[in-house]
């Protein structure tokens, strides 16, 4: 990804070296594709440009041209998907340099000018600037001008003068004003710099309405209704308020229900905190608690193995001989992940808590001061293996251990209900300790109305 959309002055410098045949035969900086053009019906040609905007995100600049008929259009479209919340941004021009200022409007932005009490509706995205955003809006307003003064002298009247008002903008008359930029899909942008002053560039994200929702086509997330019978229903997002253990202040937890093939619906849970940046993921298995508990053993021998779907359940034990890797149940808590995933986050875990932290992500071997030299050097040669179980250049074995039977590792059979050869999964019966530890011994099902 990182390599296709690069910043627009690198795609010049590889177009410059495509061009002195510097370049592979194959490169090309714009891709053309041969399209149907909608005015003419004939083919014209779009191309397409991958870039990424500074302090941004990646986009797409799309331009069409048919040499039929002269027809073209340009626009541009985000790379990535909706964003969590809205944007909303606003930028007080003070001199004629302002008008320079890039700005990102996706087709789903209202562009305002707040002292020419004009709005612009979502539509066509665009990547300009502030003048042209400007530009636009004052030439359009201004057509078919004549034409209206004829049928509605009146509105022509208002509109001639939010004209003259524009022109004044763009001539530096009318300093300082506003633009702001509102976007429910948050792929919107207005560059900001780094001389700007308190209250001359603003951000602010903000959650969306319902009704942006629909118009995005999006299930509203704040929604608590429930299915006819008075269940949640799946795949959608509730909320709930909550306190953040970090900093105790207010913040919003998550909850979908998923389906997970081949075994069962599972909760996922996650908490955020905008104050202090504290975040949480747990998953939690529900239905009834089984008979027996449940001992899944998988060989891990290649990189398809490592990126096995794998659910480890918050009363789950993991073992990995080969690995000296033991984590005891309620360690990670629940995690729906792959087996590469487990095993990278025991590592950085582990990593954490036993060396000093180090923004490398190469992770330097740096000790704490409390360790001997000797329980360094076992605690090296302990990640060292783990690292190169990550990378697939060592073969292990994984065990889960879960008296509660709700952790699930994916199988690669014909039928994903049974395991695979390299899979065993067999039921055992629950020892007194652990039912003890899942409180199932003072658990009472029946006749416990009596002790009301």
């Amino acid at each position: 990804m990182a390599d296709l959309f690069n910043p627009i002055g690198e795609k010049v410098e590889q177009a410059v070296t495509a061009t002195n045949g510097e370049a592979e035969d194959d490169f090309k900086p714009v891709d053309e594709i041969e399209s149907l053009c909608m005015n003419c019906h004939e083919n014209g040609m779009t191309r397409l440009l991958l870039t990424k905007i500074p302090y941004f995100r990646e986009i797409i600049i799309m331009s069409f041209n048919c040499d039929h008929c002269g027809f073209n259009n340009n626009e541009i479209q985000p790379a990535g998907t909706f964003q969590l919340k809205g944007v909303h941004y606003e930028l007080r021009l003070r001199d004629m340099e302002d008008f320079q200022r890039q700005v990102v409007k996706s087709d789903t932005a209202t562009v305002n000018f707040i002292e020419l009490d004009v709005e612009v509706p979502a539509g066509k995205g665009q990547l300009t600037n502030v003048e042209g955003l400007l530009t636009t809006i004052v030439d359009d307003l201004a057509f078919d001008q004549e034409k209206r003064e004829k049928e509605a002298p009146e509105a022509a009247a208002k509109i001639a003068e939010i004209i003259a008002k524009g022109r004044k903008m763009l001539a530096g008359e009318s300093f300082p004003f506003r633009v702001s930029v509102d976007d429910p899909a948050g792929n919107s942008f207005i560059a900001p710099d780094p001389r700007d002053g308190v209250g001359k560039w603003e951000k602010r994200e903000y959650l969306r309405t319902p009704e942006q929702n629909g118009a995005l086509g999006l299930a509203d997330t704040n929604t608590e209704g429930l299915d006819d019978t008075g269940d949640i229903i799946p795949d959608q997002v509730y909320q709930f308020p909550a306190s953040c253990p970090g900093c105790l202040h207010p913040c919003t937890t998550n909850m979908k229900m998923v389906d997970i093939p081949h075994f069962r619906q599972v909760v996922i849970m996650n908490t955020t905190c905008d104050d202090c940046g504290y975040k949480s993921n747990d998953v939690k298995t529900g239905g009834e608690v089984p008979e027996k508990g449940k001992k899944v053993t998988l060989k891990v021998k290649t990189d398809v193995d490592l990126a096995r779907d794998i659910l480890k359940s918050e009363s789950c034990a993991l073992e990995c001989p080969e690995l000296s890797l033991s984590v005891n149940p309620g360690t990670l808590g629940g995690r729906f992940t792959t087996v590469e995933g487990l095993l990278t986050q025991v590592r950085d875990d582990l990593h954490n808590q036993i060396f000093e932290a180090d923004a490398d992500e190469e992770k330097t071997k740096r000790k704490n001061d409390s360790l001997s030299d000797t329980e360094a050097s076992r605690w090296n040669k302990f990640f060292d293996g783990l690292n190169a179980a990550i990378k697939g250049e060592k073969e292990f074995t994984i065990v889960l251990t879960d008296p509660l039977a709700a952790s699930y590792v994916q199988s690669l059979a014909d039928n994903p209900n049974f395991p695979d050869e390299q899979m065993t999964v067999e039921e055992y019966e629950r020892t007194h300790e652990e039912e003890e530890d899942l409180g199932l011994l003072d658990m009472k099902t029946e006749g416990y109305e009596n002790d009301v």
